[in-house]
């Protein structure tokens, strides 16, 4: 069975994440209404501008419709994607999604000149192996909770967390031609 994983579309880095997952043979379909996400296996937040993505997450009544969602279904947030989708995003024009038990301060690792590449340690099924990670005015993730695993850390900060079905991350995986961050997504699907 084919994967049909939606891509919310309403701004940011939403096509590369669709060139990744169409490489990986998922159907993909670009998010802008609520009704688009009946028939998905699981959904993406891409990065982009986490103040404006939660404005048009109201404008365009895709909030508690994504919230929903999430409820049965897995959710990966990329930089700007997991401000929203964590429990405190440390900003007032941010509305939080509320599905990662994390807090986080945005722009945290600097302003765009700042933005860089490293090799950070991926911890997936036991075995831990580098990852080359693409740095854009991402997100800290300050606090983690109880129910949170980390998967990756840079300078001994969490940069990529799971709790349950959904996955954040605050470096920008689709950029690197390395896909197993997006499989190990797409491995909650059930």
């Amino acid at each position: 069975m084919v994967a049909e994983v939606g891509v919310l579309a309403l701004q940011g880095d939403f096509a590369r994440h669709q060139e990744v997952l169409g490489a990986l043979g998922c159907q993909v379909q670009p998010i802008r209404y609520p009704d688009q996400l009946a028939n998905l296996s699981a959904l993406v937040i891409p990065g982009g501008e986490s103040a404006t993505i939660s404005k048009q997450l109201d404008s365009s009544g895709l909030r508690e419709a994504v919230v929903e969602f999430a409820r049965e279904r897995p959710v990966m947030g990329t930089c700007a994607g997991l401000i929203l989708m964590c429990r405190d995003p440390g900003d007032k024009r941010v509305q939080s999604l509320g599905l990662l038990d994390v807090t986080v301060t945005r722009n945290s690792w600097g302003r765009q000149v700042h933005s860089f590449s490293t090799a950070l340690e991926l911890h997936i099924n036991g075995r831990a192996d580098a990852f080359p990670a693409v740095f854009i005015r991402a997100p800290r993730v300050q606090e983690v909770g109880p129910g949170v695993e980390v998967l990756a850390r840079i300078d001994g900060e969490p940069v990529l967390v799971r709790q349950g079905r959904h996955v954040g991350v605050t470096f920008h995986p689709e950029l690197t031609g390395d896909h197993r961050i997006h499989e190990l997504f797409l491995g909650a699907i059930t």
